[in-house]
């Protein structure tokens, strides 16, 4: 049985209870999405959104791992960095986005989603994302990933697209950039898609939905990469930062300050040539 790198905790056991808390969180966040609730901003003069869900789902999900997984530490958006303080030399650790696509949860579109990840030796090996509103979760780790829907499990898998013209390319919804802007005009892609929240955009990669997500310039930061990256890679897909450098989870910067390019796998290296200078 696979243990996670430090610990004596089965990897398919924190698999199972990952699952079990992204829907505590989920169940939490779609309380509070269908009632009124007020915006507040991270920092004067920001407009990154913070909401009661971000921060309820944040308590309950670093709550939960903590009494299930003690002495994994667990860098979490809405948390004081303090809590979190030296995990770069922690063989393992966890990354958690309590409502990745605040933006889109305000706007009310429903393109957001809860994601906890797991990072081993700098490298991300577990993911569970959850997409309140539809009812549908992701899974993967150890070259296996599913989807969860009504209950049923089932395998996915990145497509087999090798034609950019082929292409289906999801960006993002609400912080396009322009080397993005410019990369699309590049490749003639069948068919692109603005989509909410960085899970969502991985995971249907994952599932075969998209064959490409792609942002340039920055994305986010390491709880936006995690749990998405574990699960594209378990389908069988690739990711790397827009430059074609794999992330490292073991590093203080927490920003991914070089963009993020998931994908099928075999459409990786065609869009990594065609990125932007700058990008």
């Amino acid at each position: 049985m696979t243990r996670v790198a430090g610990t004596s905790f089965a990897r398919a056991d924190v698999l199972e209870r990952a699952l079990a808390i992204a829907a505590e969180a989920g169940a939490i966040v779609l309380e509070v999405y269908g009632q009124a609730f007020d915006v507040e901003y991270k920092g004067k003069g920001t407009a990154d959104p913070v909401t009661r869900a971000d921060k309820l789902a944040n308590d309950h999900i670093t709550r939960a791992l903590a009494a299930a997984f003690p002495g994994i530490p667990i860098v979490a958006e809405e948390s004081d960095p303090a809590t979190f303080e030296g995990f770069e030399a922690s063989r393992s650790a966890f990354f958690v986005d309590p409502l990745d696509g605040t933006r889109e949860f305000v706007a009310r579109n429903g393109q957001f989603a809860v994601m906890i990840g797991l990072a081993e030796e700098g490298r991300a090996t577990l993911g569970v994302v959850g997409w309140p509103t539809v009812d549908r979760t992701f899974a993967g780790m150890d070259g296996h990933a599913f989807e969860v829907s009504a209950g049923v499990r089932k395998a996915i898998r990145t497509t087999r697209v090798g034609a950019l013209d082929k292409a289906r390319v999801v960006v993002s919804r609400s912080n396009r950039s322009e080397t993005t802007t410019q990369l699309i005009a590049r490749l003639s892609a069948t068919q692109v898609d603005q989509v909410g929240s960085a899970g969502v955009k991985g995971t249907l990669v994952a599932c075969g939905e998209a064959d490409v997500y792609v942002h340039t310039g920055v994305a986010g930061k390491r709880w936006d990469s995690c749990a998405p990256e574990a699960i594209v890679r378990a389908a069988g897909g690739e990711v790397t930062d827009a430059t074609g450098a794999p992330f490292d989870y073991r590093t203080r910067e927490l920003a991914n300050a070089a963009g993020v390019l998931m994908t099928n796998g075999h459409l990786h290296a065609a869009i990594l040539a065609q990125m932007p200078r700058g990008s």
